[in-house]
């Protein structure tokens, strides 16, 4: 939350039992399921994604798309930073409501 916040994004934390979160949870592909699930403008923003990428989905607002995942919790995404530990490479996955999947971004 403080990752997003500090980025700009007004944040309201919800029970994960809520209604709202269950169905949001239920959209993202079980392969890319992660930590965190949030939803930004319409859009499931799961596990750590960059916000430049966040901002970058709202502002492409791509065909079918309905949110984005980086799934795990790679050393070097926002929030998951170690000192001393190089940051793993790892890609921002984005989906449908299909379940379909395409890389949004790579970070290496």
């Amino acid at each position: 939350m403080a990752y997003m916040e500090q980025n700009g994004f007004p944040v309201t934390a919800k029970d994960f039992n809520s209604r709202a979160a269950e169905q949001a949870v239920s959209q993202v592909p079980a392969a890319l399921q992660s930590c965190h699930t949030a939803i930004v403008d319409g859009y499931i923003i799961e596990g750590h994604v960059p916000v430049a990428d966040v901002n970058r989905l709202l502002t492409e607002r791509p065909a079918g798309v309905i949110g984005l995942a980086a799934p795990g919790m790679p050393v070097g995404s926002p929030g998951m930073e170690v000192a001393g530990q190089p940051a793993q490479p790892y890609d921002v996955i984005a989906f449908d409501k299909n379940g379909s999947t395409q890389v949004f971004a790579s970070h290496r």
